[in-house]
């Protein structure tokens, strides 16, 4: 069974903001996260965060962009994106 990977609702309307190249590598991230599960160890700089929590870097350089995720239900395989954006202003 496949993993449900939704977007909160606050980076639905940012999403436009974002580098063609960031949003081409977050919807390579879903359809990964969709696939294999959300823990992504071969993406750049992967790291689980307190509890279900994971990141990892979109683009790397001046400015950084990362993506942060949440399992929000292991049992029916739900995972919400949280944040994507520059790494400054990540809600780690």
């Amino acid at each position: 069974m496949q993993w449900s990977v939704t977007l909160k609702k606050k980076l639905r309307k940012q999403l436009g903001k974002l580098p063609r190249t960031v949003k081409a590598s977050l919807v390579a991230l879903i359809k990964n996260i969709e696939s294999y599960g959300p823990g992504r160890g071969n993406w750049a700089n992967y790291s689980q965060l307190s509890g279900n929590r994971h990141h990892c870097h979109l683009k790397k350089g001046q400015p950084t962009y990362v993506a942060i995720w949440e399992v929000k239900d292991k049992e029916i395989k739900l995972v919400e994106v949280t944040y994507a954006g520059t790494h400054e202003k990540a809600p780690y």
